[in-house]
């Protein structure tokens, strides 16, 4: 009879634990499959020309897309007392090949672990920025119009092109609406506490009909902290940036590469919506400063000296038509300062999309953007239309046109 007690006793007390101490694992992800045109997109360069011509591709949305796809694990730990243990494994993967995404880090999009409580959550490791984090809401890209959507070459992040590593964060809770974050990436350099590293903190609030938020990101030596963050990016004597292309390869990111010798990476950034009935209206503005170039961060081939200093202003719209019908237009548009006498270099571009929601977790969807540049870009040229996510075009002008699908699940 006592050893029936005693028994009794084990299983009650090991079903009890889970009270004391729940816990949960959640398995979760994204698969954004689309096909995409350009009218113009270089394959080639020769000599100083420019060789390139339209494209179909099949391709993910991590290229051009509302989603990237991804798979992830998402848990929590009831610590008591309001605090709980968490963490977030989050893979990004190109659905059109199986290959890995963000340079081919197994977690690239995210890889954290944490604590929260009824104060806020401290998190750890791979992780966005508390400008992604607080602006991206109010940019056309982050709202509706997807990665193509981005300002161009993404080039203030908004599109989340670059997550921050060796990262600690605090992010409060809400009190009346507000709510704020802050971020320290450790360089890791001995005897040098500043190089390589990185910091911000943002701010927002909403109430009612109306949301706005600020962000603000400082990265030291940012061709190696922020730009090759990622397994298969170079060191210091490699330009992270972007790319000249070659004879068997387009350029990449021609509106800023050329800075890749900027000892400090600056982005301010600022939105507000409000809404009116089905209708959300957004603005959102950045200002990119690559300051100090001609440091030993990266290389200059162009003899860089100065700040190269871009100002975007982005103001879109998204409709709901219907419960399962979302459209969204929205322009922007971005102005460079003269940089060596070049004269600086403007972009404008248009974005255009529709959603269809097929049921709860399936979506139709159809983007279109068209980008006119003017002046001289980063590269020296005469400035090129590039599109985020897209080959740039040989010429000053580019439209890029994406039917996708998207299933969460």
């Amino acid at each position: 009879m006592r050893w029936r007690y005693l028994a009794a006793g084990s299983i009650t007390a090991a079903l009890a634990l889970p009270v004391h101490a729940q816990s949960s694992v959640t398995l979760y992800g994204i698969i954004d499959l689309g096909l995409t045109y350009t009218n113009i997109a270089q394959t080639a360069k020769v000599g100083n020309r420019l060789i390139g011509a339209s494209q179909f591709a099949l391709t993910d949305a991590h290229a051009t897309g509302l989603s990237g796809s991804r798979w992830g694990l998402r848990g929590a730990e009831d610590l008591g007392g309001g605090m709980k243990a968490i963490f977030v494994l989050e893979n990004g993967f190109m659905a059109n090949t199986g290959a890995l995404a963000q340079g081919g880090a197994e977690f690239g999009r995210q890889a954290y672990v944490g604590v929260s409580s009824n104060y806020g959550t401290v998190t750890a490791g791979r992780q966005y920025d508390p400008l992604i984090d607080f602006v991206q809401q109010f940019s056309a890209s982050g709202s509706w119009a997807g990665y193509m959507g981005a300002h161009p070459d993404d080039l203030d992040n908004l599109t989340n092109t670059n997550r921050i590593n060796n990262s600690v964060k605090f992010t409060t809770a809400k009190y009346g609406g507000f709510s704020a974050a802050a971020l320290y990436s450790f360089g890791g350099v001995a005897g040098s506490e500043t190089q390589n590293q990185i910091w911000g903190a943002g701010l927002g609030y909403t109430g009612g009909s109306f949301a706005l938020a600020a962000g603000y990101l400082n990265a030291r030596d940012p061709n190696v902290s922020f730009y090759g963050n990622t397994p298969n990016k170079g060191t210091s004597t490699a330009n992270n940036i972007g790319s000249g292309g070659s004879a068997t390869a387009p350029q990449s990111n021609p509106v800023f590469a050329g800075y890749a010798s900027a000892k400090t990476l600056q982005i301010i950034g600022g939105g507000a919506s409000y809404t009116a009935g089905s209708a959300i209206f957004s603005l959102a503005a950045t200002s990119t400063r690559f300051d100090s170039l001609g440091s030993a961060s990266g290389p200059n081939p162009l003899g860089y000296s100065g700040d190269a200093v871009f100002t975007s202003l982005d103001f879109n719209v998204r409709y709901r038509l219907t419960p399962a019908l979302q459209l969204g237009t929205g322009i922007d548009y971005t102005h460079r300062n003269s940089v060596k006498n070049d004269q600086g270099a403007k972009y404008l571009q248009l974005d255009l999309g529709a959603d269809y929601n097929v049921s709860k977790r399936t979506d139709l969807y159809l983007l279109t953007v068209l980008q006119r540049a003017i002046g001289r870009d980063s590269l020296g040229q005469s400035a090129v239309a590039s599109i985020a996510g897209f080959s740039p075009s040989t010429t000053d002008k580019q439209i890029g046109v994406r039917l996708g699908i998207r299933h969460k699940f």
